[in-house]
């Protein structure tokens, strides 16, 4: 993609939107190696391989879920479209723009336009700083209005989320963990940003507490237009509040699909074994759980071809076929945008050893999660 030529806006413009039915984003190829260092010389020893060609597009308005096991790469991804971190390769198209490609003022007006919620409400504020300085910090950054018109922008910021205009001159620790979860909220949607990055920020919350914070996250992307891509465990949270589902394993992207697809009728043997470990509120029904062998790989050393292959209940069922340790499996669309990273699952089914078999031969898929029996956003971590 040809990107257009930049004019650096100034300070506390925006830059214009693109066209309405481009993407928001657009990440091609993306990939992020972390040196790891040793020896008196502190040279590099080895790459941790934390993403590992990642691509997938964000659409204006919408919840993207990134789920995954820990140190799968959905936080790495969440910095880098943030450009918190800069990328080993690849490219990060925000509205039409490689954003890889921009350095300091250049990167500016797009920072306000990107921002982030953190998991911890506690350590993600300053203990010196009054709240309402905190949320607008940007403001000031960013050359936004006189002293006056931020301090009413914040006050008007700090009622959309739930807080009192006083609160503004209390410091952290006078707050509980989901206020101070709505001040990290309210200080990322004060600059009025296009994306926002929520990096399990109802994980560190009581169960009460998590659907509060969601609902207010649902009800804030309505009113101003927001955009999501919302990293998180729990399998039950990413239902509630996602459009689209992207399932990451060990770097890479295993499933793309519909939110709704994706927990009707898993592809990929990962998806099935993190669905299968979702609780159902409901003592008459019970999942076919799918317990994968050995543990999760080293990002240091991760193995060749479909970084799953060693743990694939699939693989184990076609008879080990080479092809998984050899060859690694690009994305295809399975139908209905459906993108499933797996060797042997085409739109026409599962295929093994050359011949098409059906799809539920290798893997009894569990039991899809029907209107009737509902996931809580509380439930159990995957």
């Amino acid at each position: 993609m040809t990107a257009p030529p930049l004019v650096a806006p100034t300070s506390g413009t925006r830059p214009l939107p693109a066209a309405a039915g481009q993407p928001l984003v657009e990440v091609r190829d993306l990939v992020k190696h972390f040196p790891v260092r040793g020896g008196i010389l502190q040279r590099t020893v080895g790459l941790v391989q934390a993403v590992d060609g990642v691509s997938f597009d964000i659409r204006r308005g919408e919840t993207l879920g990134l789920v995954g096991e820990s140190g799968c790469g959905k936080t790495t991804v969440g910095r880098l479209l943030l450009r918190l971190i800069d990328p080993t390769a690849g490219s990060i198209h925000f509205d039409g723009v490689d954003i890889t490609a921009l350095k300091g003022p250049d990167l500016k007006p797009y920072r306000r336009r990107m921002q982030i919620i953190f998991q911890d409400p506690y350590a993600s504020l300053d203990p010196r700083t009054p709240i309402g300085d905190s949320i607008g910090d940007g403001l000031r950054i960013h050359g936004i209005g006189s002293a006056q018109e931020r301090r009413e922008k914040v006050a008007r910021m700090m009622d959309m989320v739930g807080l009192q205009a006083y609160h503004a001159r209390r410091y952290p620790h006078e707050f509980s963990g989901g206020q101070r979860q709505r001040i990290g909220i309210a200080r990322a949607l004060v600059l009025e940003p296009d994306l926002v990055i929520c990096d399990e920020p109802v994980s560190a919350l009581d169960v009460s507490i998590q659907a509060q914070v969601l609902n207010l996250l649902k009800a804030l992307q309505r009113e101003l237009g927001l955009t999501y891509v919302f990293v998180a465990h729990n399998m039950g949270v990413v239902e509630h509040i996602s459009d689209r589902v992207a399932v990451m394993y060990l770097g890479r992207i295993a499933e793309l699909a519909d939110r709704r697809e994706l927990f009707r009728k898993q592809e990929h043997p990962y998806t099935l074994a993190l669905m299968s470990a979702i609780p159902i509120p409901d003592p008459e029904i019970r999942r076919q759980r799918v317990i994968l062998t050995g543990d999760v790989p080293s990002p240091v050393n991760p193995p060749s071809g479909c970084r799953f292959h060693p743990r694939c209940p699939l693989r184990a069922e076609l008879g080990n076929p080479a092809i998984c340790a050899a060859e690694i499996p690009p994305l295809i669309d399975l139908g209905a945008e459906h993108l499933c990273a797996c060797h042997f699952r085409t739109p026409a089914g599962v295929e093994a050893a050359g011949a098409p078999v059906t799809p539920d031969a290798p893997i009894t898929p569990v039991t899809p999660v029907t209107p009737e029996a509902p996931v809580t956003p509380g439930a159990p971590r995957a």
